[in-house]
């Protein structure tokens, strides 16, 4: 076999493999606060993300990690460790977002900006939710997710606090809302797929 036909016949062999596994897509809750309904949603997407069958789905809760403010400490702690072995495990994202004063909550930004390269080249959708659908959150979070060269998709669905939740503490979603979030997961497993043969 020649030098050119070992390479190249590696390089195809491994293009396969990665097509043949499925990607590791981590649905972040975005909120940490007693109360918080991002669980509800977070289960939601979740459901029906599984029933995709086109992606390995997981529910990643930043308040499980116990994240130090950002220079507050040395940044030694455990949970930062684990939280960056998180990341480096998933080809995308989904994050589950709360709109707190036109933005995004504390623990979410701290939670961005406790890891670096684990993030990057690799690709996010944003389900988010408030009394204008989180839109004002969510466009906050695209600026942070391009530094962090985290690829944002287009598609965006935005649940209303008066809508989708009774009473504003139980989720209950309108039917019209599965579209989107078919759509919006559609696009990430495409530029999660396209961006890991980046990072390989």
């Amino acid at each position: 076999m020649s030098f050119f036909k070992r390479i190249f016949g590696k390089q195809k062999e491994e293009a396969g493999k990665m097509a043949t596994e499925k990607l590791n897509i981590g649905i972040i809750l975005g909120s940490t606060r007693q109360g918080r309904v991002s669980p509800q949603v977070g289960a939601w997407v979740k459901e029906i993300a599984e029933q995709r069958g086109d992606a390995n789905y997981e529910i990643v809760d930043i308040a499980d990690y116990s994240l130090p403010f950002l220079g507050t400490t040395d940044g030694q702690e455990q949970g930062v460790a684990k939280w960056n072995e998180k990341l480096d495990s998933l080809d995308g994202f989904v994050f589950i977002v709360q709109e707190y004063n036109h933005s995004i909550t504390g623990a979410l930004k701290n939670a961005l900006d406790s890891a670096r390269d684990a993030w990057n080249n690799k690709a996010a959708g944003i389900v988010s939710y408030g009394s204008t659908g989180g839109a004002r959150a969510a466009e906050h979070l695209r600026g942070i997710l391009g530094e962090l060269l985290i690829a944002d998709v287009r598609v965006h669905p935005t649940l209303s606090l008066f809508t989708d939740f009774e009473n504003g503490t139980v989720f209950k979603p309108a039917d019209l809302h599965l579209t989107n979030v078919n759509a919006m997961l559609d696009q990430v497993h495409a530029w999660s797929g396209a961006l890991k043969t980046l990072r390989q």
